[in-house]
């Protein structure tokens, strides 16, 4: 069975590919709004956003950022990163630029977003936190790359892995008993 989990996307530039993650079917996430879905929420304003994202999150096991040329500097998606750190929900990024968009065009290296979250005691998000960087040089082997080695459970479970080994500052347990550095973020201008 899949895991459920929330994405975090920068969905004018990246939901053709995340549809493709999608298609894989090793994730279960929240539904993917439309365009005029999306718009519908940010018309009521940044509160109905902060709402819609703890609602999409709050059942969901970890959040798994796809990470696109762009993604670092969405201030919703870093929003999403710390409310996911401060909530203790584990999270992993999958770098998908290498997949092609609608047109077949792939993308360019974007900046880590974890590194743009910034917690209380010093370091960021991204000091805890794996980025799987697939390997290939079209998109095809890219694909074939986060499918082969992008699995949920492969991911997720070294993502809580690398949280415990490396939580090693003012720790605090969530209900399941996995450790966390100290959970407020700050994030970064």
């Amino acid at each position: 069975m899949a895991k459920s989990v929330f994405y975090s996307f920068h969905y004018d530039r990246d939901a053709w590919r995340v549809q493709q993650i999608i298609r894989m079917g090793a994730l279960e996430g929240q539904p993917i709004l439309n365009a005029q879905e999306w718009e519908e929420v940010k018309r009521k304003g940044d509160a109905a956003i902060k709402k819609w994202i703890a609602d999409q999150m709050a059942y969901k096991s970890a959040v798994v950022v796809l990470i696109g040329a762009q993604t670092a500097n969405r201030p919703w998606v870093r929003h999403e990163i710390a409310y996911a750190w401060d909530n203790h929900k584990p999270l992993v990024g999958i770098r998908i630029h290498g997949l092609a968009d609608r047109n077949g065009n792939t993308d360019s290296f974007g900046e880590d977003p974890f590194s743009k979250v910034a917690l209380k005691g010093g370091g960021t998000v991204g000091d805890y936190v794996r980025v799987h960087s697939p390997a290939g040089s079209s998109s095809q082997a890219v694909y074939a790359d986060i499918k082969a080695n992008g699995s949920a459970e492969g991911l997720l479970e070294s993502g809580v892995h690398a949280a415990k080994a490396t939580a090693s500052i003012i720790m605090l347990s969530n209900s399941t008993g996995v450790s966390f550095p100290s959970r407020r973020c700050r994030r970064l201008r």
